[in-house]
This record gives C-alpha cells, structure tokens and sequence, in this order.
C-alpha cells in the first residue's frame, strides 16, 4: 500500500513539474517564445476578461464565486497540496496576504476531502490563507484547457483579468511588487 501511494505521489510531481516545463501555445508571447522559457511567466492574452462565474468551496464548505471578492484587486492563486512548486509558493502567498496590499486567495485543485485541504494548510503553517477548494476543478476549467498549477490570475477591482503567472513566484519579491501593482 506504501508503495503504490509513494508512486502516485511521484507520478502526480512529475507531471506537475512536466506541465510547467511545457512548450509555448500558439497564443502565448512571442517574447515568452523567443526567449525559450516555456509557459512560466506572465500571460497578458485573457486581460480584461470577466473572472468565471464558477462556484468552489469555503473554509465552511460553502459556495463561493470570485464576484463576492469585486471591489478590490483580487489574486487568485490555483495550487494543489501533490504540486512541490505550488507548495513552495504558498508561503509568499501567505505573508502577501498579511500586508493587506492585495486579496489573495489560493483555491485547492485538491479532489479530496476538505478537511484535508485545512489540515495541510495547518501542517505547513499557512495562516492567513483561508482553506478554499475546488474539488471538481471548475476554475482551473473555466480558466482554459492551458491552465496548470500553480498559476495565479490577477484580476481588478471590477473582476477583470489583467494577466496570469504559470508557475512558482516568490510574492513578496520586488517583481512581484511590479506586477501587483499593474491592477491599481
């Protein structure tokens, strides 16, 4: 039984760490392209598209909607606790979402129960992140067949989208600073 949980866990990191070493799309940036990085990075082609009407769950296990978060730029982190790069970001999201300066809300792609979702986010000391799930992967869905985790989407105070990082980013670097402050 070891064995085969250890392999499936190894599997699901590579092909986590597969997925964001991926080629370019077609509608990715030329400059993405040209400079042989892959998909990580920022994406600028789904800006000021409305954020997906799709429901995931609460730390309660309730609905939610990324509209009960308009009215304040929003950045929505996709992540899942098998992912090592989605592990290593959350706690520069977690320590982001200290300083007030933007919402952070990282959403579990996790199939599992919710009560795992907290319990890990306990194990790893994530405070501030409030434990949401989406467990039929509904946003990373509605988002396009390209999404991969970790991505993060920054959306505006009125919910639209003004880009999309693939892959791990350290948020609270000056970088990270930039690119947040490109939805004020």
């Amino acid at each position: 039984m070891r064995f085969l949980l250890l392999t499936t866990a190894l599997l699901s990191i590579a092909a986590c760490h597969e997925a964001a070493q991926q080629q370019p799309s077609a509608n990715e940036s030329a400059a993405g392209q040209a400079a042989g990085e892959g998909i990580k990075g920022v994406h600028r082609d789904h800006k000021g598209i409305p954020a997906p009407a799709v429901a995931f769950t609460d730390l309660d296990g309730k609905p939610a909607k990324l509209a009960d978060f308009k009215g304040k730029p929003l950045l929505v982190n996709l992540w899942a606790s098998w992912c090592a790069p989605c592990v290593k970001e959350l706690p520069t999201l977690d320590r982001l979402a200290r300083t007030g300066k933007v919402q952070v809300l990282a959403v579990s792609q996790d199939d599992g129960p919710h009560a795992s979702v907290v319990a890990f986010l306990q194990v790893h000391k994530i405070a501030t992140l409030e434990p949401y799930q989406d467990a039929k992967m509904g946003l990373s869905g509605a988002l396009g067949p390209d999404t991969v985790l970790p991505t993060s989407i920054l959306y505006d105070s009125s919910g639209k989208e003004v880009w999309r990082y693939v892959g791990d980013l350290d948020w609270t670097t000056p970088q990270a600073s930039k690119l947040l402050a490109e939805a004020s």
